[in-house]
């Protein structure tokens, strides 16, 4: 990053210029998540990530939100360009708040340019700033990095701001994406500036708005359902057939053109009475006869159960189209060495930690992005490695770690819906690595809109309000 930045100076890029474009992008970040003006306390260092963050607080204060500036060195300490966006921000800055605890803390203390742990004034405000956020729920942005977290290598000094969003200039730092780093990054957005348009050295990519809006195209207004897709879900058995349900209905709100849902004998009445009226469920003997079925696309193995391995692996071998695999099919294939010997078609496998643990033993010591990868290069699979930081990996094609999402998702039937909407959006031909960014991106977003909405809270997120955001994501998508 300093060597793009100093390219860019060498074109005659102006500082000051990239500091308020890069001060802009952080207030717009801020806005998707807090739309009303609030007050918000802009913590500084003394060098350029203090300007950033000053830009911020002065766009929001012309938005109308209060803010407060808490400088960790003397005022005369100040880098030249911070310290004239300090003056600036006082200009349009409101009168001092008094005795009024900050809803979003700015951390503007320390930039990639830091070495070693920090040291003091620095380390007592990063100390005061987590202090804040978890005894008197503040949210944390940081600029850039975290203050207090190696670019390089993703290991937190001691201290370490430990952020609820962290705006990332330009280009993803390396040690942003490392698993050591995830609970102090928090939610990351990338902020891609023109300024900076020189390719960074890890080729890994961010899951943003602007790379997947273009996947997006309006439809067509002679539409009809023939022409967004057949998918077929298998999925439930007796005791977990509201992964079934969850599954079918995501795949309708994500857009598919006719769902059916397949039913043995045992669970057929059950859910015929509760699916959605707009799903087909057809009764089979054997899941086996989906494949006689005129199909786009297949998502196979929420609430599955661990009784139908013949027919797991005879679907997976030979439905000619795309297929998602999920839950208790990827445990059911986790027995077989050949699970995936020249499958019929494409495949995306969905796995949590403990399922790709089981698929890949090897990787069980490796970090999750060398575990996706290893395992997309050793199988023709698309691999979408879920956690905190998704992981979607394919051979021969960039490493995609996706930005959305909070912890509320950790809870059931988060995985049955996205293994509906990646059905969908295989369904309508999307690729299943392009299905696989939308999908982990669409759903992380629908949990946000829920949660940052009226009412919201990560423990009252359920999978069920994840379908019912999914409309308001894809419109927000697309414009």
């Amino acid at each position: 990053m300093k060597g793009i930045e100093a390219a860019a100076f060498r074109r005659g890029v102006d500082p000051e210029r990239l500091m308020e474009s890069a001060g802009s992008a952080i207030a717009r970040a801020i806005l998707d998540f807090f739309p009303t003006p609030a007050l918000a306390t802009a913590l500084c260092g003394k060098g350029n990530n203090a300007g950033d963050v000053l830009v911020a607080a002065r766009r929001l204060a012309g938005l109308g939100w209060e803010i407060e500036i808490d400088l960790a060195f003397p005022e005369s300490e100040l880098s030249p360009l911070p310290a004239k966006k300090l003056a600036e921000l006082r200009s349009v800055q409101k009168s001092k708040v008094e005795n009024r605890k900050s809803k979003i803390l700015l951390d503007g203390l320390l930039g990639i340019g830091a070495q070693g742990a920090p040291r003091e004034p620095v380390a007592a405000a990063i100390r005061s700033l987590n202090e804040q956020r978890s005894c008197h729920g503040a949210f944390v942005v940081a600029a850039d990095i975290p203050s207090g977290l190696d670019a390089d290598t993703g290991q937190p000094g001691a201290p370490c701001v430990t952020a609820d969003l962290t705006v990332t200039i330009g280009h993803a730092k390396t040690g942003l994406l490392a698993d050591a780093a995830t609970n102090f990054v928090g939610r990351l957005a990338l902020a891609p500036l023109d300024e900076l348009t020189a390719g960074a050295g890890d080729p890994a990519e961010l899951i943003t708005p602007e790379w997947l809006r273009p996947l997006l195209s309006p439809r067509s207004f002679d539409s009809h359902k023939g022409m967004w897709g057949r998918i077929g879900i298998i999925a439930g058995s007796r005791g977990t057939l509201g992964a079934a349900r969850l599954c079918a209905e995501a795949a309708l709100r994500s857009g598919g053109g006719l769902i059916t849902l397949y039913a043995l004998p045992d669970t057929y009445e059950l859910l015929a009475a509760t699916a959605p009226p707009e799903v087909m469920v057809k009764p089979v003997a054997s899941y086996v006869e989906a494949l006689s079925d005129r199909l786009d696309a297949i998502g196979i193995g929420p609430g599955l159960g661990l009784a139908q391995d013949l027919a797991v692996r005879e679907i997976v071998a030979r439905f000619p189209g795309p297929m998602v695999v999920d839950a208790d099919a990827l445990n059911l294939l986790s027995r077989h060495s050949g699970a995936w010997d020249q499958p019929a078609g494409p495949r995306l496998i969905t796995p949590h930690p403990g399922e790709m643990e089981r698929l890949f033993p090897a990787g069980s010591k490796l970090a999750r992005r060398a575990a996706a990868e290893q395992y997309a290069a050793l199988h023709p699979v698309t691999v979408l490695l879920k956690g905190a930081r998704t992981v979607i990996a394919q051979a021969g094609a960039a490493t995609a770690f996706n930005t959305t999402g909070n912890p509320g998702m950790g809870s059931g039937g988060m995985g049955d819906v996205l293994t509906g909407v990646c059905a969908a959006l295989l369904a309508q031909r999307h690729s299943p690595r392009d299905a696989a960014m939308l999908g982990a991106w669409i759903c992380g977003r629908a949990a946000e809109r829920y949660v940052f909405g009226p009412g919201g809270s990560p423990e009252s997120l359920v999978a069920g309000e994840i379908i019912r955001h999914l409309g308001g994501t894809l419109r927000e998508l697309r414009g």
